[in-house]
């Protein structure tokens, strides 16, 4: 029954058309057909930047969303955002959209008119997303995980085109390049050697070796940064670091990104209603790790923890400004990184940046 359901839903999205339509390219280089004025979206991650870049009531006009992916990861933010836009807990959920993860019948039965999806989500998604797309809905990729600028910008631009919130997303774009050439210039006439640094995902906490990152997302932030990730070289992506190879390389500064994650009691919760305090209690098991008392980072207190929700948006320059300004405090001293991202949720999101977000150990 379930898959005749399925058929009569690609076969009725599949003769419907758009009497207006325009072409958007998305940031994997794809010239993609779109309403011209959609009111139906699907929306697989990138939550908060689609609202800075659509504006206020951007929600009412989203339709089904992969819930997971905001509301167990982002748990704080997820909370926030309800209070002022309730209508995101009527979404349908069409599910992870990774690994070919997406629900198809819950999708269809949204009736989007587009899809707007990261790019590892449409590529995990192979024949699922074929399938979407034969029954007539565009997907638009989008990718702020590769953490660069061009992919930013790309796909700043991309959303406001398929929302038609162009001009927003034109500023955003620039706003956000602006910045990260403010870093990397300050970074160039800083000068001196590079500190080494090590991040570590602190969803499971002290007690087990979270994955760190080589070229990607906080990787990516250490690089524009001007630090030396201690694990380029030793993983491809993301992967956990030995242990032994963490105490061999002595890093001087480490950076545990937290969140507040639904399924885990054991994080470094970090976000929005969270107290710093209690930020730093979840950090300090870290120092008492088998030999890290030693480390240079932990001699020199520089263990800092950074909301891990910041990162791969179009804020997360306010993340770049905190970690350069770790490692090249002087460079960095009439920057505050704090009110950078304050300002940037007073400027573009309906919510205020109150919480626990950038931390120090003390």
């Amino acid at each position: 029954m379930k898959r005749q359901i399925l058929a009569a839903a690609l076969a009725a999205f599949a003769c419907l058309g758009s009497a207006e339509a325009k072409t958007v390219t998305d940031v994997l280089g794809r010239q993609v057909e779109v309403p011209d004025d959609p009111q139906r979206v699907l929306l697989g991650f990138y939550f908060e930047d689609f609202y800075a870049i659509v504006g206020d009531n951007a929600y009412d006009r989203v339709v089904g969303i992969s819930r997971g992916r905001w509301h167990d990861w982002r748990n704080s933010q997820w909370q926030a955002y309800a209070k002022v836009a309730p209508r995101i807990e009527e979404l349908a959920d069409i599910g992870m959209t990774a690994n070919g993860e997406l629900n198809l019948e819950v999708a269809l039965a949204a009736r989007p008119d587009v899809a707007i999806l990261a790019a590892a989500q449409y590529k995990g998604l192979g024949e699922v997303a074929a399938k979407l797309e034969a029954a007539g809905v565009p997907i638009v990729t989008v990718d702020f995980n590769a953490q660069t600028v061009p992919t930013h910008v790309a796909s700043a631009l991309a959303i406001g085109a398929v929302m038609g919130t162009e001009d927003r997303a034109r500023k955003l774009a620039d706003d956000y390049a602006a910045a990260v050439a403010d870093v990397e210039a300050r970074v160039k006439a800083a000068g001196g050697d590079m500190k080494r640094v090590y991040v570590e995902l602190g969803n499971n906490g002290a007690g087990e070796y979270g994955v760190s990152y080589a070229k990607q997302m906080w990787g990516g932030v250490i690089d524009l940064a001007g630090g030396a990730n201690i694990a380029d070289g030793a993983i491809d992506g993301r992967a956990a670091l030995n242990p032994e190879y963490v105490l061999a390389s002595n890093p001087q500064v480490v950076l545990i990104p937290g969140s507040y994650w639904v399924r885990s009691d054991k994080s470094v919760v970090m976000g929005f209603g969270v107290d710093p305090e209690e930020t730093r209690a979840r950090l300090r098991p870290y120092t008492a790790r088998p030999g890290w008392a030693g480390l240079d980072a932990v001699k020199n207190g520089e263990i800092h923890a950074l909301y891990h929700g910041g990162a791969r948006t179009l804020y997360d320059y306010a993340f770049l400004q905190y970690v350069a300004k770790v490692l090249y405090p002087e460079a960095f001293a009439d920057v505050d990184p704090e009110q950078s991202l304050k300002r940037f949720y007073e400027t573009y999101l309906p919510i205020k940046a109150e919480g626990s977000f950038m931390v120090k150990l003390d």
